[in-house]
């Protein structure tokens, strides 16, 4: 499964692409907001970072207008994902710019029917919010569920799940485990996938008996030479 972040923040993507365990990147007008930049200079920044897709929503409602703002963003880095809403304008945009072979994220699905259509119109992902549905009292993973099992009927649906509105390393495993490709997490969700007790202790014990034995093996090494 992939690993996207979902964030604008320079900063964060840096530090944590430098792990390597980063396959791309999801923005939104809200967090290109909330990272106070100029969008057309955060895309940029970000694609400087990251060679994996980044998705860069448009903000347009109209077909003409929704194409002149893809046109834009697109120009910025050959990995630039288009983000449209999956509205019927959304879907009419990736159409168009999916014959044009350029890559296009559809967001805000929160049903299959949803996802099947987005899949009909080329999508290269489909973003499912799972968050927002547990939100008000569903359960979002069944609608990854629902959608994976859907289109792994047909070989010739090419678009991928990406899990979205990630709000805890629960949902990264059940979405991996359901066959989802793609996980897209805010930063502090990522970070908590590193984190557990156990480790912590086992390396604290480790390291209070190697200190205990006065060796160092950048100085064992030197005397060995």
């Amino acid at each position: 499964m992939k690993f996207f972040i979902d964030t604008a923040d320079l900063d964060e993507i840096k530090e944590l692409a430098d792990t390597g365990l980063l396959d791309g990147v999801t923005t939104n007008p809200s967090l290109i907001a909330k990272s106070g930049g100029n969008i057309l200079d955060v895309i940029a920044g970000i694609c400087e970072i990251v060679s994996g897709p980044v998705s860069a929503e448009i903000t347009a409602t109209e077909v003409d207008m929704m194409l002149e703002e893809a046109e834009i963003l697109g120009s910025i880095a050959s990995n630039v994902t288009i983000k449209v809403p999956l509205t019927v304008n959304g879907l009419k945009t990736c159409k168009l710019l999916r014959e044009q072979n350029k890559m296009v994220n559809v967001t805000l699905c929160f049903s299959a029917s949803q996802a099947l259509l987005a899949a009909k119109a080329g999508a290269t992902y489909i973003s499912p919010f799972v968050g927002r549905i547990d939100d008000v009292g569903g359960n979002g993973m069944d609608l990854i569920d629902e959608i994976v099992g859907i289109y792994s009927q047909y070989p010739g649906i090419k678009t991928e799940v990406l899990v979205a509105s990630v709000r805890h390393p629960l949902h990264v495993i059940e979405a991996a485990k359901i066959g989802a490709d793609v996980v897209t997490l805010p930063p502090s969700v990522l970070r908590q996938l590193f984190s557990h007790p156990l480790t912590d202790k086992g390396l604290t014990a480790f390291l209070d008996d190697w200190r205990k034995t006065g060796q160092s093996i950048i100085e064992q090494s030197k005397t060995r030479a």
